[in-house]
């Protein structure tokens, strides 16, 4: 009973964790890893996958021309 409530834990950690940044995904994985190990049961295949970054182009410059001094 008590592993069941442990593996329902790390499963709804992992959902959430699919939806999160990448600082906040790492620490609740880790808290996956962990409601794993106290309910005594290996994770399903889980792979951890980097989160594409967002692409950034370089800031506009916001004087265009020659600028007054």
């Amino acid at each position: 009973m008590e592993q069941e409530f442990y593996q329902s834990l790390a499963q709804r950690v992992r959902t959430i964790a699919e939806k999160a940044d990448p600082f906040t995904r790492r620490r609740l994985l880790d808290l996956a890893k962990r409601y794993d190990a106290k309910g005594g049961s290996r994770p399903v295949h889980s792979v951890e996958r980097p989160i594409p970054l967002p692409r950034t182009t370089p800031p506009a410059p916001i004087f265009s021309g020659p600028g007054e001094a």
